[in-house]
């Protein structure tokens, strides 16, 4: 359950990730984080630890989620809540001053990244039952390192820069977070894992040999990458459920695969002309952001989070199944196998001017960063 990693997606959605990286103040964005009951048409504010915004990015089956907040010092720190999305904790760092999450598992193991102390470098960590304890996981040999995703048993699942930092490649760990193992590439310099499922199936995406970049799945354990098909373009794979169905972005628009990353099936959008995956639960239920039909209000059009029926059915706005009051989803990053979801979404007015333009200045870097080939993103 994860941010896209296409250069291609909508402002809004990378709004949102630059949020988390601290480039756009939260109060001018006002970006908050929710856990929606499509059935119930239940949608309700996870909270704070403290300072405006939130970011939800992973949920497990008891509802808890996963992500980063501000902190009323300014920090942006790492939390879970309880079930049903109940009080938000902090999960501290490991010794730096920020942190974020990004993945849980059904005891409530966390992944993420965190700076160490002195703030020079950051590395992927590994949280015990209920986010309690902070574990470095370490690095492939070079400075950084970042899960995305942990499954049942603990494996945990990312990227992380190789020694002399001169390349980034996946990896997965053993159970309990031990011994991170570097997956390799699909014949380029770069890999990251995005997803595992409870059998050690990694999915993520990886330049091959011409420079373009693929999705891929392993087999168990994160033994054999191979690349997924496409619809043509880059793809990008963001999550997998238990039985290997896949989804993420390819050619601009989400996609889900059949069992074990075969075949791919074009999602469509909300109208617009992009859309991308982010989570999937074990009935093929997805969950992510699309772009609507502009209007002459926003002619390019608005991201909204959707979600499908099962099997990946039927893509629906989620803003027409839960309204949120006074703004609206823009996307959708986990669903567990009750239907839960945590979506984010802007609440607040429109920035003024000079926050616009710092959030212009903000994504025009960060597209400069995710050109990069040889850096973590």
């Amino acid at each position: 359950m994860k941010t896209s990693h296409s250069s291609k997606i909508s402002s809004l959605v990378l709004a949102s990730i630059l949020i988390g990286l601290g480039l756009v103040s939260p109060a001018f964005a006002g970006f908050r984080s929710f856990i929606v009951d499509p059935n119930s048409k239940m949608v309700a504010d996870i909270g704070s630890l403290g300072g405006i915004d939130a970011y939800g990015r992973g949920i497990n089956d008891a509802g808890q989620i996963v992500g980063w907040s501000r902190t009323p010092e300014g920090n942006t720190h790492a939390f879970i809540t309880g079930p049903k999305g109940e009080g938000m904790v902090d999960l501290g760092t490991l010794g730096g001053s920020d942190s974020w999450a990004y993945g849980v598992n059904a005891t409530g193991q966390v992944v993420g990244r965190s700076l160490i102390a002195g703030d020079g470098s950051y590395h992927a960590f590994i949280t015990g039952p209920n986010g309690i304890g902070m574990t470095d996981l370490g690095t492939l040999g070079g400075s950084n390192s970042w899960a995305h995703a942990i499954n049942a048993s603990g494996q945990a699942a990312g990227i992380s820069l190789t020694t002399g930092d001169n390349s980034s490649h996946a990896f997965i760990t053993g159970q309990g977070g031990v011994n991170m193992t570097d997956l390799g590439t699909l014949g380029g310099d770069y890999s990251a894992a995005h997803g595992i499922n409870e059998a050690g199936r990694a999915v993520g995406d990886s330049f091959i040999s011409n420079g373009s970049q693929h999705a891929f799945i392993t087999g168990p354990n994160g033994v054999d990458m191979a690349d997924i098909n496409t619809l043509g373009g880059e793809t990008f794979a963001n999550g997998i459920n238990s039985t290997g169905r896949t989804v993420g972005q390819s050619d601009s628009h989400a996609f889900i695969t059949g069992p074990n990353g075969s075949g791919m099936t074009d999602l469509g959008t909300l109208g617009g002309d992009e859309s991308v995956a982010f989570g999937i639960n074990d009935a093929g239920q997805v969950v992510g952001s699309a772009q609507v039909a502009g209007t002459p209000q926003s002619p390019q059009g608005d991201m909204h989070a959707f979600s499908t029926a099962p099997d990946g059915v039927g893509m629906s706005d989620l803003n027409l199944l839960a309204a949120l009051p006074g703004g609206f989803l823009s996307e959708a990053n986990g669903i567990n196998n009750s239907g839960l979801v945590v979506a984010n979404g802007f609440v607040a007015p429109i920035p003024e001017p000079a926050s616009s333009a710092l959030m212009i200045a903000g994504l025009v870097l960060l597209g400069v960063i995710m050109q990069g080939k040889k850096q973590l993103t």
